[in-house]
């Protein structure tokens, strides 16, 4: 027997997202100056990379069922040290890049062990280590110190442009975008975040490597931290320590928004793209229009908390739905 769903809610999500995303961009291109070019395209694409990559790594943790408040308190640890193992160690620019992904990582090493071998709940341990994080970053600079002057040749990640006026973040976002997706969809890898997500106990009976696979999604989130870090620093040659304040927020609303359950279990990346344009097209359109920069705040709120009514809504309402099922003769019952 196959079963048949008309529409799942990640789906229906989707379809509304780019709904509202389209409308965002009729609006925005009557009431924002010089709103609708080429250029601003990619100016949306450059200020959208750091939160687009925190987000993409978002969602194999969301899937799993677990979130990260602290991606964006590590992105701004990687950041300091980058800048200090550059300046004070004297570090040659890539092993001061290497060290900040490696640090990035060690990040998520250590979430991901505090929830796989103390079974503490990711809420609980991520939101301690974004206090651990931000206050080693403010530690090391004594909160007043910050990193900046590094060389052109590292600046052009953050703020060069390839032959068409493409900036070297959508480059790196791309990349990104498809490494992630083919791991989430098209791998055993994949189909396990989601395994775990609706139940972890099945998972390990079905033989998962439910800590390893979790692991795997903590590390990662890390080293994308690190990652984004980089090219936080070079977008604005400097490393301070509250870069990347208030990251983790829009990364888990770019999740939500583009249809993964905060329950675990189901979602897509390419949503959560539509959830990351959504978000930076807003942040540009308001600007653009000249209204108060408070505003962009303010909605990206509403939408978390509409975007987390409507999911469990649709959980709720497909959870009662009956289920076509077609047979091997082609007729139709209920399962």
């Amino acid at each position: 027997m196959m079963k048949l769903r008309i529409l799942s809610s990640s789906s229906f999500s989707e379809l509304l997202l780019g709904g509202a995303l389209l409308l965002e961009l009729i609006v925005f291109s009557f009431t924002g100056a010089h709103f609708a070019t080429a250029d601003n395209l990619f100016e949306i694409l450059r200020l959208s990379a750091e939160i687009g990559l925190l987000a993409l790594v978002m969602t194999p943790i969301i899937l799993t069922g677990g979130i990260d408040l602290s991606v964006g308190s590590l992105l701004g640890l990687s950041a300091i040290l980058f800048g200090k193992m550059w300046r004070d160690f004297h570090f040659p620019i890539a092993c001061a890049a290497l060290g900040a992904i490696g640090a990035g990582a060690a990040g998520g090493w250590l979430n991901a062990s505090l929830i796989t071998r103390l079974n503490l709940p990711p809420l609980i341990v991520t939101l301690g280590s974004f206090s651990l994080f931000r206050g080693l970053a403010e530690a090391i600079t004594r909160g007043v110190d910050n990193f900046t002057g590094f060389p052109a040749s590292f600046l052009f990640l953050g703020q060069g442009y390839l032959p068409g006026g493409i900036p070297v973040q959508a480059v790196v976002l791309l990349v990104a975008s498809v490494a992630i997706w083919l791991l989430v969809h098209r791998t055993v890898f994949g189909r396990s975040f989601r395994a775990i997500g609706f139940s972890p106990e099945g998972a390990l009976f079905a033989g998962i490597p439910v800590k390893k696979r979790l692991t795997l999604a903590y590390v990662l989130a890390g080293s994308t931290a690190g990652v984004a870090a980089l090219i936080y620093v070079a977008r604005v040659d400097q490393a301070k320590a509250d870069a990347g304040t208030g990251y983790e927020l829009l990364a888990i609303t770019a999740v939500v928004l583009g249809g993964t359950s905060i329950f675990g279990g189901t979602g897509t990346v390419h949503g959560t793209l539509l959830g990351v344009a959504l978000l930076a097209v807003l942040k540009v359109g308001l600007i653009l229009s000249d209204q108060p920069g408070e505003l962009a705040g303010i909605l990206t709120g509403a939408l978390l908390l509409g975007a987390l009514a409507l999911n469990v809504l649709l959980t709720k309402i497909l959870a009662r739905r009956p289920v076509r099922c077609v047979g091997a003769n082609g007729g139709r019952g209920l399962s």
